[in-house]
C-alpha cells in the first residue's frame, strides 16, 4: 500500500504474506504508500511552518487555496498508483485538519514502506520564485532517490527544478519510520506555476506517480 505521505505499500495474500503484482515487472512485491493530503505549508527560504486543512487552508493567493490544490492532486496521484497495483492509504480525502505529528503517527501506525507529502510552495512576494522542490530528512538513501526522480519527472512537464533539499527539522520527515518525501509542486503565488498546474494537471499527477514507481522498481528486482 502507498500512503500519500509515503508509507508502506502492503497487500496481504491469504497466507498473510505481502504481495503486489505491479505491471512493470513479473516479480511480486508488497508496498504500502501513505498519501499525505493533510498538508503543511512550507515557505521558501523560511523555517516557518503553518499546518493546514479544515479551517486552515495553508498558503493562499487570489482566492486559491493550497489545501484544495493538493487534495485534488494527491487523489489523482493515488488513483494512478492504484491502477498500477499499488495499495494507497490517504491521511485524508476531505478538507479536515491534522497536525504534522498526527500525520506522521498515522503513517507509522499503518506500517507504510514510504511516506509522501504533497504541497504547494509560497514566497514572501507574488511571482518571486518559480519551480518544484522536494524536501527530505537527508540527501541519501531511498527517500532522496525518490525525491530526485519525482523532481526530474516534474521538470519534464515544464517546472523549474529547484532541487532536493534537506529539512531534518520537519516533523513529517523526522518522525516517520519509513523513507519520507515532501514535494512542493510549484509556488501558489506565482502565476506561471499556477497556469502550468491547471493546464497540465493530469501530466503533473502522472509525473509524480511515475517518479514514485520508478523509485520502487529496482527493489522489485532484488
Amino acid at each position: 500500500m502507498i500512503l500519500i505521505l509515503l508509507s508502506k505499500l502492503r497487500i496481504e495474500d491469504s497466507d498473510g504474506s505481502a504481495i503486489v503484482n505491479l505491471p512493470f515487472t513479473k516479480k511480486r512485491l508488497g508496498f504500502f504508500f501513505v498519501c499525505n493530503i493533510n498538508l503543511t505549508s512550507y515557505f521558501y527560504n523560511s523555517s516557518r511552518i503553518s499546518d493546514h486543512g479544515g479551517a486552515n487552508p495553508g498558503a493562499t493567493y487570489n482566492g486559491r487555496k493550497e489545501s484544495e490544490d493538493v487534495l485534488a492532486l494527491t487523489l489523482a496521484v493515488g488513483s494512478i498508483l492504484e491502477e498500477n497495483g499499488v495499495d494507497v492509504y490517504y491521511t485524508r480525502t476531505t478538507d479536515v485538519y491534522e497536525s504534522p505529528y498526527q500525520k506522521a503517527q498515522e503513517g507509522n501506525e499503518v506500517g507504510g514502506d514510504y511516506f509522501v507529502s504533497i504541497h504547494r510552495n509560497s514566497s514572501p512576494y507574488p511571482n518571486q520564485y518559480s519551480g518544484v522542490e522536494s524536501l527530505v530528512y537527508n540527501r541519501y538513501g531511498a527517500a532522496a532517490r525518490m525525491a530526485y526522480n519525482i523532481n526530474a519527472r516534474l521538470e519534464q512537464v515544464g517546472f523549474v527544478n529547484l532541487g532536493v533539499n534537506e529539512r531534518p527539522n520537519l516533523v513529517v520527515l523526522n518522525s516517520t519510520n519509513m523513507p519520507a518525501v515532501l514535494v512542493e509542486v510549484g509556488f501558489i503565488n506565482t502565476d506561471a506555476d499556477n497556469e502550468l498546474f491547471d493546464s497540465r494537471f493530469d501530466e503533473i499527477a502522472r509525473a509524480i506517480a511515475d517518479g514514485i514507481l520508478e523509485s520502487v522498481q529496482p527493489t522489485l528486482h532484488s
